[in-house]
């Protein structure tokens, strides 16, 4: 009976620890970025050795995938259920990036880190190409249908932008609401193919 309880609190103890150590990357990627954040600042910040840091994640892409996958399932990006089944396309629209631009606006500084660390730090291009890319495909896909002239597909695209949003709101002033009936009223007007 010991032996198990012993074990049992073991592993209690091993996922504390990693959940430690994903959080404090979580965190080293919202502030420093994924490209800057070292082991040694994840292993300081989670006050953990190196040694214990590389016995739950021995490179940096098993870091990254423990990281992204983790912040994801905390705050999970907006599901297109919530507004596929508007008929109304522009309502449909407006309600789509009210939804997104709250999110980003919730998780702005850990996305600006990691998008502009996707520029040119592979690791990261290659882990925000696999949890984010379905994510805006399936936005996209919500919002297009199929008589969409060029620029009203274009215009949605770049609606669904962290960094439309982030112009719109941060740089221009808009309230959320107002950069969403903005975008919607330009793909409005970009009218059918």
């Amino acid at each position: 009976m010991t032996r198990r309880y012993t074990l049992n609190r073991r592993a209690e103890q091993q996922a504390r620890t990693r959940r430690r150590i994903v959080e404090a990357t979580v965190a080293l990627h919202g502030t420093v970025g994924p490209a800057r954040t070292t082991f040694s600042m994840v292993a300081e910040r989670a006050g953990v050795q190196r040694k214990t840091l590389y016995a739950h994640f021995p490179d940096e892409p098993s870091l990254f995938e423990a990281c992204s996958a983790h912040h994801l399932e905390q705050h999970p990006p907006p599901d297109p259920v919530a507004w596929t089944g508007i008929a109304d396309r522009p309502e449909r629209v407006r309600t789509a990036l009210l939804a997104i631009y709250g999110w980003y606006a919730e998780h702005a500084g850990l996305i600006a880190a990691v998008l502009r660390d996707a520029e040119h730090h592979a690791g990261t291009r290659a882990i925000t190409e696999q949890r984010l890319g379905p994510c805006f495909a399936a936005w996209e896909a919500s919002l297009r249908s199929d008589g969409d002239s060029p620029a009203a597909a274009a215009l949605i695209g770049l609606a669904l932008s962290f960094h439309t949003w982030r112009s719109l709101v941060m740089e221009q002033g808009l309230t959320t609401p107002a950069a969403a009936a903005a975008m919607t009223a330009a793909i409005a007007a970009a009218g059918p193919a």
